[in-house]
């Protein structure tokens, strides 16, 4: 029984163990595929490595969030330990009420921290950036290495200290040469523990940075938005370096300890271990980061600060700008235009936004974007026809559009017949033929268009009742065709043919279509949204005149090209489409890139705040009911 009992222990930890580092194997193996695929490995390639080491961003953001976890760790340890011995020495009342407090960090939700934090330096006005997101981590690091304190100095006996110091030491030398070796472990243990919170720490840096500064896992979440094989790449090293750092603690110490044939001193190496890991790290990324020089430019020591979607940007359009014009571009991300909007409205300074239509709209209502200056610039005739003259910004004097597209059903030409996406269009999703087969898009604006134009009504109406019929439909669909409700992780899953189908974003169709084949695009008849992002100026800006520079850099065809050719959108910019639709180029023959014109029934979306809401609304309970059927 009990060699059973063994023997199925081996067994389930053999399980554990599989569970958790499959998927960091699968990561690392599939950070060497040639392909741009996440799932389909297509050979041995180190491209993806090459363009993480080219990438500004990553390599910014690698040296940002080890700066940071190393400094943190370096003082939450210190003030931590200090902290936890003082404690010792407390009134029983004072030391319980503090070990409470030192509590309630850990306890609490992080979103919680996030915005308590967020407030706190907003409320003393912090600007954000490097040192706000620093001084959070120490803040959260420090109840950490006081919880793993804490019992090694309970362990003590209470009169070691002072039998020190009657038999000569001074109070520091009866703390450093007979209190730390003591609880040496417990320091340790917290330090690690504070390095690791510090490293994989993503909600509350999310809400304390600002200036472009992000982590890795700021980084990671913005990559996984879209399909972008570097973030396998940057996990690698990632996991390399933490397992490189954590085999010097532990290695360095045993082999200390066996030289000098003294289990003490071996001890008392684990900390110079640590310490000595940490500054090669240091060492390391300083030299990465600081070594070089440059060639005097027109705009050098000038900085643009962009705020535009995640993974939205060509592989070398920032480094060619700022190789040019010798300014130092910081881009952050947004995963929505409400998200974008919420930081301009509350005062953060941008020199562009890349917005939607219908944001625009609403930014010029407000007040919050100034006038393009069309004296300096040069790249309004090289747009394309179809994309100027837009309805929410008909002269464009706020706007330059950076992409635009359609919304349509990407599909899979094996399994779905193409009559009946031309007899039913968007009520194909509640044709049972396909049930269970189906993607819907996790995206209230989107779904309701498709389920409006469905009915035949506009993606505009203010009327109720049609919005509610909108609803309804949206409800039949959740709850009769099992749909999967998913975001940007469709590009890659109808790439693979995992569905039959799904509502998507052409330059999204575009690149599925490139991948496999067998995949169409299709838009109904019934009409769609003819959406655009564009290039706008805020108000509060600090850099307008760069920023112009800027425009027209991304408009001009070089780098048009290099945004379009490598996210798959449909760039604004005339000659770039003809080239990449064109024979031989890189979406030859694939109608998804170049987006429908003359369908009387396309809109493009107009802003109406209470309209917003009840749609909002309407779609949280569509979600409710999809996760119930």
């Amino acid at each position: 029984m009990k060699k059973s009992k063994r023997s199925f222990g081996k067994v389930l930890m053999a399980l554990m163990i599989v569970f958790f580092y499959l998927p960091i194997a699968y990561m690392i193996v599939f950070s060497f595929n040639d392909g741009k695929s996440l799932t389909k490995f297509t050979g041995f390639s180190l491209r993806w490595y090459q363009h993480m080491l080219e990438s500004g961003d990553m390599m910014e953001a690698l040296y940002t969030t080890f700066g940071v976890a190393l400094i943190a760790t370096l003082v939450s340890t210190v003030v931590g330990t200090i902290s936890a011995i003082g404690l010792s020495r407390s009134k029983k009342l004072v030391r319980q009420l503090v070990e409470q407090v030192n509590n309630l960090p850990m306890m609490n939700p992080e979103i919680v921290t996030a915005i308590g934090l967020m407030l706190l330096f907003i409320t003393f006005r912090i600007e954000k950036g490097f040192m706000t997101m620093l001084l959070a981590h120490i803040a959260f690091c420090i109840p950490y290495v006081m919880l793993s304190v804490m019992p090694k100095i309970r362990s003590l006996d209470p009169n070691l200290a002072d039998a020190a110091m009657d038999l000569g030491a001074t109070p520091w030398k009866a703390l450093v040469k007979v209190v730390v070796p003591q609880i040496t472990p417990g320091i340790v243990s917290g330090a690690l523990i504070a390095f690791t919170m510090s490293v994989d720490d993503f909600i509350i840096s999310y809400f304390v940075t600002g200036r472009g500064v992000k982590n890795l896992s700021i980084m990671v979440y913005t990559m996984s938005k879209r399909v972008n094989p570097s973030i396998n790449a940057i996990s690698t090293l990632v996991v390399v370096i933490i397992t490189i750092v954590l085999l010097l603690i532990n290695i360095v110490p045993v082999i200390a300890a066996k030289r000098e044939k003294s289990e003490t001193t071996g001890k008392r190496r684990i900390l110079p271990a640590a310490a000595a890991a940490f500054a090669v790290l240091i060492v390391a990324v300083s030299v990465a980061r600081f070594g070089g020089g440059g060639v005097e430019k027109p705009y050098a020591g000038q900085t643009l600060h962009i705020y535009n979607w995640g993974e939205y940007t060509g592989e070398n359009i920032l480094r060619d700008f700022e190789e040019k014009t010798g300014a130092t571009v910081v881009m952050e991300n947004f995963d929505s235009n409400e998200q974008m909007y919420i930081k301009v409205a509350n005062g953060e300074s941008y020199d562009i936004l890349v917005p939607s239509d219908y944001m625009i709209q609403r930014l010029i209502e407000e007040d919050l974007l100034q006038k393009l200056d069309h004296s300096r610039l040069d790249c309004m005739d090289l747009l394309s026809d179809a994309v100027r003259g837009l309805p929410y910004d008909p002269q464009n004097e706020y706007s330059v559009p950076y992409f635009w597209g359609t919304v349509g059903i990407v599909y899979d030409k094996t399994k779905v017949d193409l009559a009946d996406l031309e007899e039913q269009g968007y009520n194909i999703f509640l044709n049972e033929k396909y049930k269970g087969d189906i993607y819907l898009y996790d995206s209230e604006r989107d779904s309701f268009m498709m389920a409006l134009k469905a009915l035949g009504y506009s993606m505009n109406t203010e009327n109720e009742q049609e919005i509610n019929a909108a609803y309804d439909w949206l409800l039949q669909c959740v709850q009769t065709m099992e749909p999967e409700i998913v975001t940007d992780e469709i590009i890659d899953n109808m790439a693979q043919g995992r569905k039959a189908l799904g509502l998507i974003y052409s330059g999204d169709a575009t690149y599925v279509i490139a991948e496999n084949e067998n995949m169409g695009y299709y838009l109904p008849e019934s009409g769609t949204n003819l959406w655009s992002d564009a290039m706008v100026i805020p108000k509060n800006a600090k850099n307008p005149e760069l920023a112009h520079e800027f425009i027209n850099f991304a408009t001009e065809y070089d780098g048009a090209y290099d945004n379009s050719s490598y996210v798959g959108y449909t760039s604004a910019n005339q000659e770039v489409m003809d080239v990449l639709y064109g024979t031989g180029g890189d979406y030859e023959g694939i109608d998804s890139y170049i987006p429908r014109a003359g369908n009387e029934m396309d809109e493009v979306f107009v802003y109406n705040e209470d309209t917003k809401q009840i749609i909002s609304n309407l779609w949280s309970r569509v979600k409710i009911a999809a996760s119930n059927a």
